[in-house]
This record gives structure tokens, sequence and C-alpha cells, in this order.
């Protein structure tokens, strides 16, 4: 699978990345205009609007990622669902029933 592929098949892990390289990039530049002001008045901008969009956007690179992680889940509950639908349909081994019951015990 090319890294393309991936990359917009897993478009929300990426969202994440670049979100969190933002916020980075936004505390950096932060930085940058604090270091050079003398009195704390003309630094303050500089902490807020920094400091407010790096936060920003880890909150939204927490989304994404969390919402990349539950898509995950469902994925794996699909695939067990049709399993389950699979191993339950009229035409399944009456083998394959009783290894059920036994797995789950007597009611």
């Amino acid at each position: 699978m090319g890294w393309l592929k991936w990359a917009k098949a897993q478009w929300d892990r990426v969202g994440a990345v670049v979100a969190l390289g933002g916020s980075l990039l936004a505390l950096y530049l932060g930085w940058l205009g604090v270091s050079d002001s003398v009195y704390p008045a003309q630094a303050l901008p500089y902490v807020v609007s920094g400091g407010f969009v790096a936060l920003v956007l880890i909150g939204v690179s927490g989304i994404l990622w969390l919402s990349a992680d539950l898509r995950d889940e469902w994925r794996k509950m699909d695939r067990l669902e049709d399993a389950w639908r699979a191993s339950s349909s009229p035409g399944a081994s009456a083998a394959a029933g009783n290894e059920r019951l036994e797995m789950v015990g007597p009611r």
C-alpha cells in the first residue's frame, strides 16, 4: 500500500499529526515573539495568541485521533457482526452451533 493511499484511508490520523505540528509551530512562533520583547506588555499578545492557537490545535488533534480510534473499533465490531451472522445462518453446520453453546456455557 502506497503512502498516499494510506494517508487517504487514515485522513483523520494524518490531520491529527498535522494539527499537532501546527500547535508546535504556533508555540514556537509565540516564543519567538516573546523572546524579542523587553517589556511584559509587549510579550502578552504573543503569549495569548500563540498559546490559544496551540491549545485549539491540540484539541483538534485529540478529537481527530479519537475519531480514528473509534472508526477502527466500529470496523472491528462490523467484522465480528459479519462473522456472527455467517455462523448463525441456516447453512451453518450443527457442530459449529454446539461449539458456540459450549463456549457460552449453560443458561
